[in-house]
């Protein structure tokens, strides 16, 4: 039967986020294994439920304690999405297509997330290698949503965002390729922040790309704590080519002029709901002073068809060469209904290929020139309201599924291409009982703009948190 699931209890972690709960800590009112074994209950409490784990290594992670170091978030608990190295833990990318050999080594993100003190207490799902805008497989159980246990989590991070929206931990790893942070975000009742390209430290994978489209990040409940992470991240790397965000406490002073986008170059309207909390929202920064206008998307209207080539190109070279990408025993019969699917799709337009990367190279400056006359844009995340488990589902014949995909996630991969920041915002709730997401993005480099639009759209009545 269909329910809410909260992790919440009479715990040492109460109500905190992570900013505050690594404040009790620094003050000693908690103790990082009291801290940890809180997390560690809530997560078996609710994962039954959720399946939100892939890898739960709880005993390695209270045997590190001691190694946590001074980082922002030290004694933190959190977890790490599973397509992300971590050494001596197996990676599996969500796939039952070959056997995850254990890692050598982090990936050079786990080291600039490790260094802000977390303790990792193990691994979260996420779809066939991050295809997915629903966490779901072809022969396991699927993540649910802690709103609403009938419907999706979101995806890629799925697993992460369910955790996360739950209670059982303050926050999380995800990363974005196409909206799988801010996708998750939207459905979850999140802040999600896909970062500016190059604002933190490459991922491995993200180096192998032609064109990068992948962002790292964390999903969170609260503002302060996604704006905390940016700020710590700076500490240990910051980007020469983009100026410094800093430490951002609260809303900007500046009036801002606001571009409102309701539809997508998909050609699918809107649903109602989701244009109805895109429209509150707009109101809602004009009473805060800003300047308010709908606009057209902006993004030519080839970018769809370029970006679905694309899609189709990674599931065909990890199809192709998965024996020598992830082991040696990758039989590409194994892989699901949507990979197969996209790598077919990409095989019949390989030709394509040169003029795609061209145009998606230089979608970097058709964002820039649109952003030229507005400081943000708002926009829905997602087409239409979550959808329940099943809607996309891999097993879901593929041309249907990839054609409910392109309309449902038809609002995020721009930002992906173009390597501009945009964030998630929990800002309303269908009659379903799930949360919709409103995006907000910015120019280049330009994450302070963001999170003060953020902390201001948080004490918005609008704003939604899953104890409210």
């Amino acid at each position: 039967m269909a329910k809410q699931v909260q992790a919440q209890t009479n715990d040492v972690l109460a109500d905190h986020d992570a900013v505050g709960l690594a404040e009790a800590i620094r003050r000693r009112d908690i103790s990082p294994r009291e801290a940890a074994e809180a997390a560690m209950d809530r997560i078996q409490a609710v994962d039954g439920e959720l399946n939100a784990v892939e890898q739960a290594r709880f005993e390695e992670a209270v045997s590190n304690l001691g190694d946590l170091g001074r980082g922002g978030f030290a004694g933190v608990p959190t977890m790490i999405k599973d397509n992300m190295d971590v050494r001596g833990w197996p990676t599996r990318h969500g796939a039952e297509a070959f056997t995850p050999p254990v890692a050598d080594n982090n990936d050079p993100f786990v080291d600039q997330f490790l260094d802000q003190g977390f303790t990792v207490l193990g691994k979260t799902r996420l779809p066939e290698f991050g295809f997915n805008g629903s966490t779901e497989f072809q022969n396991q159980e699927p993540v649910r949503n802690p709103w609403h246990t009938d419907y999706t989590a979101g995806g890629s991070s799925g697993g992460a965002a369910a955790l996360v929206a739950s209670g059982a931990l303050p926050i999380a790893h995800g990363n974005d390729g196409g909206g799988s942070i801010r996708i998750p975000a939207a459905a979850s009742g999140l802040v999600g922040l896909k970062s500016t390209r190059g604002r933190l430290v490459k991922s491995l994978a993200s180096r192998s790309l032609p064109v990068n489209l992948i962002s790292e990040g964390v999903l969170s409940r609260t503002v302060r704590d996604t704006a905390r992470f940016l700020a710590q991240a700076e500490q240990y790397h910051q980007p020469r080519r983009l100026p410094p965000v800093g430490l951002v406490e609260g809303p900007g002073s500046k009036r801002l002029k606001v571009g409102v986008v309701l539809d997508s170059i998909t050609g699918t309207p809107t649903d109602t709901e989701t244009r109805e909390t895109v429209e509150a929202t707009a109101r809602a920064l004009q009473h805060h002073g800003h300047g308010v206008e709908e606009i057209a998307p902006p993004v030519p209207e080839r970018f769809i068809e370029d970006f679905k080539t694309y899609y189709g190109f990674m599931a065909f070279m990890v199809s192709r060469f998965g024996h020598r990408m992830m082991a040696p025993d990758f039989d590409p019969e194994k892989l699901d209904g949507l990979t197969r699917g996209l790598a077919a799709y990409y095989a019949e337009r390989k030709r394509k290929t040169p003029a795609v990367m061209t145009i998606l190279q230089l979608s970097r400056f058709y964002y820039a020139r649109a952003m030229r006359d507005f400081d943000v844009i708002i926009s829905p995340v997602l087409g239409h309201t979550v959808p329940e488990l099943g809607w996309l589902n891999p097993n879901v014949p593929f041309e249907t599924l990839f054609e409910r995909l392109i309309q449902y996630a038809s609002f995020t991969p721009a930002n992906n291409a173009s390597g501009g920041p945009a964030i998630s915002l929990p800002m309303g709730m269908s009659r379903a009982g799930t949360p919709i997401g409103v995006q907000a993005a910015a120019a280049h480099g330009d994450e302070r703009t963001l999170l003060e639009v953020a902390f201001a759209l948080e004490q918005d009545p609008g704003w939604q948190s899953i104890r409210s």
